[in-house]
């Protein structure tokens, strides 16, 4: 059993608190933008219609997402280079801060009935304190630093396996929280003010209890004694750039399809309630722990590359045959295949973290983290407009599209493992 100081040296309390508080979030907010928009296209249109309705949704997600994508770049790039110095806190104190100012400005929407609109505002300020990107990236940089290489990949879907339980309980509980309401108070009240509170604890206890191990004497000078010393980092640039093609295509296929999902979900034949929106959020995050299993299981057979290549693969074949959903049976269907979907991106950030000196885990994965921000600010609007122009004829064309994405991802990534071989054969010919 830890004691309490050991607990103070471990950032899954965080990343539990957080999560939880984030699925409450997500579901509140989906429910409260159908509702919005409903009634604003109720008010504009005479007859008003189902894509209507539809359009307006992803109208105001695609933006919401776009800002959240956008507004952090700069701030994610300067709180990286803050953290590379040393401060390895301050990456992940400033975005908890942002998080809870923005989850405010829902339950100020709610209880004040403000327009959706102002959600903007807070998705803003969630950027300006470097947003999900940096936040992300703070926790992965702490992990790499405080793992051995040989165990990185198993201790960064450790991280991410506390982040999908977490994800799958608050979303469980977050639909049946959300019809939780009285006069005097609207429904999701309840379900934002545990949000908020809960990213005030986590505010709380990193600030004020959380210690930064010590990684100067320990898991840093392993790794740099393991081979990948400093003379061998300039012959990993272009693993570097295959890498980081591979997480870019792979981050838009995922994006791209899970940003319009929220959307397809509220329309029929779904229709979902929220109740429904909470446990089909719940299926997702189950995907967290059939991922660390298949690390766990896998990992003792077959090499990183092979790894992110079945994840890739899974989610290719989930996504395609989500397409094709009329009925929420199927759509459990289409989840259960993605079931090793989330284990390509943290075995792409420990490959990525083995080609770099420790020191420069921060900017490297901040780098990562960003390049998907860029990206997603050009497959954001596309997949919004693909959807909104097949919502007649093939409403789920933009989830065959990112099934076609995912298989182009495993191209480069094949190409670094091939490059692996190669180096491992020619370590093996004796010298003359």
């Amino acid at each position: 059993m830890l004691s309490f100081g050991k607990m103070r040296k471990r950032i899954e309390p965080v990343v539990l608190c957080a999560q939880i508080a984030s699925a409450f979030f997500d579901t509140c907010l989906q429910m409260v933008v159908k509702e919005r928009c409903a009634n604003m296209t109720d008010a504009l249109y005479p007859t008003p219609t189902e894509d209507s309705r539809q359009k307006a949704m992803s109208n105001f997600y695609m933006i919401y997402n776009m800002l959240a994508k956008f507004v952090p770049i700069l701030p994610a790039i300067i709180l990286a280079k803050v953290g590379d110095r040393g401060y390895r806190k301050i990456p992940i104190v400033i975005p908890l801060l942002g998080y809870l100012v923005s989850r405010v400005v829902l339950l100020l929407v709610i209880v004040m009935e403000l327009p959706v609109q102002v959600m903007f505002g807070g998705v803003v300020v969630h950027g300006l304190s470097g947003g999900f990107c940096s936040y992300w990236a703070g926790i992965m940089a702490l992990v790499s630093l405080t793992s051995t290489e040989e165990d990185r990949s198993l201790h960064m879907m450790h991280i991410e396996l506390v982040y999908g339980v977490a994800g799958l309980i608050g979303s469980l509980a977050s639909g049946h929280l959300f019809q939780l309401y009285s006069v005097d108070f609207k429904q999701g009240t309840l379900l934002v003010s545990l949000s908020v509170f809960l990213y005030f604890l986590c505010l709380i206890y990193t600030t004020f209890f959380f210690l930064m191990p010590n990684v100067s004497t320990s898991a840093q000078e392993r790794n740099e004694t393991n081979g990948f010393v400093t003379e061998r980092y300039s012959r990993n640039i272009l693993n570097i750039l295959l890498l980081f093609a591979s997480g870019i295509l792979y981050d838009v296929a995922v994006g791209g399809g899970m940003e319009i999902l929220v959307t397809f979900e509220m329309k029929e034949p779904l229709n979902w309630s929220a109740t429904q929106v909470g446990y089909g959020n719940a299926a997702g995050f189950l995907v967290f722990l059939t991922s660390f299993l298949g690390v766990m299981v896998m990992s003792r057979w077959v090499s990183d590359v092979t790894l992110i290549i079945i994840g890739m693969v899974s989610f290719a074949a989930g996504i395609y045959f989500m397409a094709f959903v009329t009925a929420t049976y199927m759509f459990y269907l289409a989840r259960a295949l993605t079931l090793f979907a989330l284990i390509p991106m943290p075995t792409i950030r420990a490959l990525l973290s083995k080609q770099v000196n420790g020191s420069s885990y921060g900017i490297t994965l901040i780098s990562l983290q960003l390049s998907f921000k860029i990206a997603s600010l050009a497959y954001t609007p596309i997949y919004t407009k693909v959807y909104q122009a097949t919502l007649d004829w093939f409403p789920g064309f933009v989830f065959t599209l990112s099934s076609i994405i995912t298989v182009l991802a495993t191209i480069p990534v094949s190409m670094v493992g091939c490059r692996a071989g190669r180096a491992e054969g020619y370590e093996r010919i004796p010298g003359d």
